[in-house]
């Protein structure tokens, strides 16, 4: 598969950041993805602690290929003001990083709401977002994942839609198959707003296990995509095998994996194994 190239989530190795770019490089993954680092997530970041990631990324040689932001995550009965002003600050450390593209979310649900009750707000706060990203340059990804507005194929479609092409979609096929949908039919939805991929893999029955060894169906999906006229694009890999600084805040609840793994770097290191023997 030719058309990729490879990044990753780099605060699943360390919190360290400079061992998450040495990690980088003896993987051989020429980028990351920056959430996590240093005991920060990257809303939580100065713009110092950003300048200092920049010289360190420049020792390892290493680029950032997305923002993994928190935006969006949040309920739409919470403080949506606050919440974009730290998007503006994520799109001010974005340009300071040299990336380009940053994930994003479509927000939960407040008690008792439905999506119809929401879908109106949903699109307002999406496109405030995005009225606010145009002067950096950036373009703003939506991830589907589980309880937000965006969490099934339909409801992202509906999105991308709305907006014709200014919002992109980060296609998690992991996150399609613990919500139970069929994420080859997913792709066949919206192949034409993926912008990159993340990559994990997953069961129906709710466990996250090593790309290759689940039923998210990666090896076809980006086969697919190889295949296409589409551009080269990144897969950042997102294993989700061991607990992480930062991943209860993620997901919002730990899990129990049939794959154990005494440390986060066993695990990732695994998780780097079985993505390249897929390749």
């Amino acid at each position: 598969m030719n058309k990729f190239m490879l990044s990753a989530f780099a605060d699943e190795y360390s919190d360290n950041f400079i061992e998450q770019c040495k990690a980088m490089n003896e993987f051989g993954f020429p980028y990351l993805e920056v959430r996590h680092a240093d005991g920060k997530n990257i809303s939580e970041m100065t713009k110092e602690d950003v300048l200092e990631m920049v010289k360190k990324l420049k020792d390892y040689n290493l680029s950032v290929s997305s923002i993994g932001s928190p935006i969006g995550k949040i309920k739409l009965d919470g403080d949506l003001e606050g919440h974009f002003a730290t998007a503006q600050k994520i799109f001010e450390h974005a340009n300071l990083l040299g990336a380009k593209n940053i994930r994003v979310f479509s927000f939960y649900l407040p008690e008792n709401k439905t999506r119809q009750d929401c879908k109106n707000q949903v699109i307002d706060s999406l496109g405030k977002l995005l009225e606010l990203a145009k002067p950096y340059g950036v373009t703003l990804c939506h991830e589907n994942e589980a309880l937000i507005y965006g969490e099934g194929p339909e409801q992202c479609l509906e999105l991308l839609n709305e907006f014709k092409g200014d919002l992109k979609c980060v296609f998690d096929m992991g996150n399609f198959v613990l919500d139970g949908y069929d994420p080859q039919k997913a792709y066949a939805l919206l192949k034409d707003y993926v912008e990159y991929f993340h990559i994990k893999d997953s069961l129906y029955a709710g466990a996250i296990v090593p790309a290759g060894k689940g039923e998210a169906k990666i090896k076809e999906i980006l086969g697919e995509y190889d295949a296409s006229d589409k551009k080269p694009t990144f897969i950042t890999l997102e294993p989700h095998l061991q607990t992480f600084a930062g991943l209860n805040a993620l997901v919002g609840k730990s899990f129990d994996n049939p794959y154990k793994y005494p440390d986060q770097q066993t695990a990732f290191s695994d998780a780097v194994k079985c993505l390249k023997e897929l390749l």
